[in-house]
Parts: C-alpha cells; structure tokens; sequence
C-alpha cells in the first residue's frame, strides 16, 4: 500500500543544484580553455621553429659570403681579400691563419690570377637521428665558452682563373666543409676542411 505523502510535496520536485545547462557551459567552458592551451603551444612551437630557420639562413649566408671572397680572390686584391678572411674567423682557424694562407697568397701574386668563382650550393650538415626539439649543436671544445653554438656547413663552388703567361683558363671545384660558429651574436668561421 502506497504510503500517502502531505498535500505541500506532491507535485513539487526536489530543486535541482546545477541544471543541464550549467553542466553543458562547464564543458564547453572546459573545452575553450584547452584549445586556447594547445594553440598557446602550437605557437610556441611555431614560433620556435620560425627562429631556428631564421637562424640556420644566416649561417649559410655567412658561410656563402666568406667563400665567396675565397673563390674571387685576385692578384690585386689578395691582400685585401685575406684581411677580410681573417676578420671573419675564430679559434684554431684565427690563430693559424697567416701560416695557412701564405703560399696562397704567394701563388695568386707570382701567377697574377683573375679568378671569379660562384657559389654552386650550399647546405647545412646535421644528423638525421636528432630528436625534434633536440638541443642545438654544441660548441666544439677548443670554442668553449666562446662559442654560444656552433653549425657545419658544406659549400660547393666553381671559380675559373685565368693566370698571366697561361691560354686556357682553369676551371677549380671547390667542395669546403666548415664551422660556422656564434661568437656574441657575430658568425665566423672556425674551421675549415677542403673535401677531395
């Protein structure tokens, strides 16, 4: 037998804490926050990636740049030119630098060569195994604490040089590994490998 319940609760409901919408607006409101999260993220990420290529095309200009004054290098201007090499370097490579060039420089005079040479590709070198987010490239140990990061490049040129006294001119293919390192902001070379 139905037990009879007081006239004051029979048609009324309990009250309800939270309605179906609250519940729906907590969700969505839930959901806005995580999208607005995850783009935060993808950003970032973006935004990352964006620097690093901005920075990876300023090693390969400057590695560009300082082949390119190798490979134009004339019997007028070698002085010049290796000054300019020079300036443009660090480490080992700064160091020893004079005692490299010399018969180089000695060669282009005694031949009076008009070379022009133009830069072919120029690429950088990486390990495909890096994990995505992987830490830049570490400075190489005789650039510690000079280096804040350090990137090889390889270059691949073509000159021809015309030498006084000589008919055909040469052709000269280049193929240069070198070390582009970020020594307060400045890029400069510091080392350099011919590839045979």
């Amino acid at each position: 037998m139905p037990v009879d319940q007081p006239e004051s609760q029979r048609g009324e409901e309990a009250p309800r804490v939270v309605s179906v919408y609250g519940i729906a607006s907590a969700v969505l409101a839930l959901v806005a926050v995580a999208a607005v999260v995850l783009a935060a993220l993808i950003w970032n990420a973006h935004r990352g990636d964006t620097d690093e290529r901005a920075y990876r095309t300023r090693v390969l200009q400057a590695a560009a740049e300082w082949t390119g004054v190798l490979i134009n290098m004339n019997a007028d201007s070698v002085d010049a030119d290796l000054n300019t090499l020079h300036e443009g370097t660090v480490g080992q490579l700064n160091t020893d630098f004079e005692a490299t060039v010399e018969p180089y420089r000695k060669l282009v005079r005694t031949l009076k060569a008009r070379t022009t040479g133009q830069i072919n590709a120029v690429a950088i070198e990486t390990i495909h195994h890096d994990q995505p987010g992987a830490p830049p490239p570490a400075p190489r140990s005789d650039l510690s604490g000079l280096a804040a990061r350090t990137d090889t490049v390889m270059v691949i040129a073509t000159s021809v040089s015309e030498n006084a006294g000589t008919e055909a001119p040469q052709t000269v293919r280049w193929t240069l590994r070198m070390d582009v390192s970020d020594v307060d902001g400045r890029l400069l070379i510091s080392r350099l490998e011919p590839i045979r």
